[in-house]
């Protein structure tokens, strides 16, 4: 896409986008009440109103810029929900569930995304602008969960992958880890500048095609 292609894709890009990461905020924040945190609750987080988990330098301007230049990585974030271990009951364990349900809640959407699709094209293709649908599903809605999924599943701290990997760390060395985060955070820019990331461009596009063909197979 041109410049002006992907400027008139922008509000479709950036509505997915937030949704997206408006979802992923809220499975954070439901999973820590589940497990007896209600920080986020408390707090007003959790919610799925997108600007109480906007920020608007990474929710906003960053991953506009980011579609709008064709930046191969999606860049941005929300403001992380508030989580207390200290009110979990068994925090090492419950922290693991509570990092891995945002990944999570975007592989599930972008599962439903894929079954969404799946049962447009087998059962409405006459009666629905499929054209439109199969760029939503395929272009946006679906690989970009995939991408929040397995970016966020890279085991560095800040990100969700870091916090998932502290299951099965000791605690001396997740300690030092959580204190040398700006470390990690600039190994992680490195990446993300250097052009590593974009193997994650086949996972993603592979599930994408995968996960609906396997729901048309499957739909009678």
């Amino acid at each position: 896409m041109n410049f002006e292609e992907r400027l008139v894709r922008l509000p479709l890009f950036f509505v997915t986008f937030l949704l997206s990461l408006c979802f992923h905020e809220y499975a954070h924040g439901w999973m820590a009440k589940r497990k007896g945190d209600r920080t986020a609750e408390q707090m007003g987080r959790l919610t799925l109103d997108p600007m109480a988990h906007a920020d608007w330098i990474g929710t906003f301007a960053l991953p506009i810029v980011s579609f709008l230049f064709a930046s191969p990585i999606l860049f941005g974030w929300a403001k992380p929900v508030p989580v207390n271990p200290n009110r979990m009951k068994s925090p090492r364990k419950d922290m693991f569930w509570v990092a891995l349900a945002g990944p999570l809640s975007n592989l599930l959407l972008a599962t439903m995304g894929a079954f969404i699709f799946a049962v447009a094209y087998r059962y409405f293709t006459a009666t629905l602008p499929m054209k439109g649908i199969q760029e939503f599903f395929m272009s946006f809605f679906i690989p970009m969960n995939m991408f929040l999924c397995v970016f966020n599943l890279i085991p560095l701290h800040p990100l969700d992958g870091g916090k998932v990997l502290a299951r099965f760390l000791p605690d001396s060395i997740n300690q030092k880890l959580e204190d040398n985060q700006m470390m990690t955070s600039m190994v992680l820019m490195a990446l993300i500048f250097t052009g590593i990331l974009n193997i994650f461009s086949y996972p993603v596009y592979l599930y994408t095609e995968s996960s609906i063909n396997l729901f048309l197979r499957l739909l009678p």
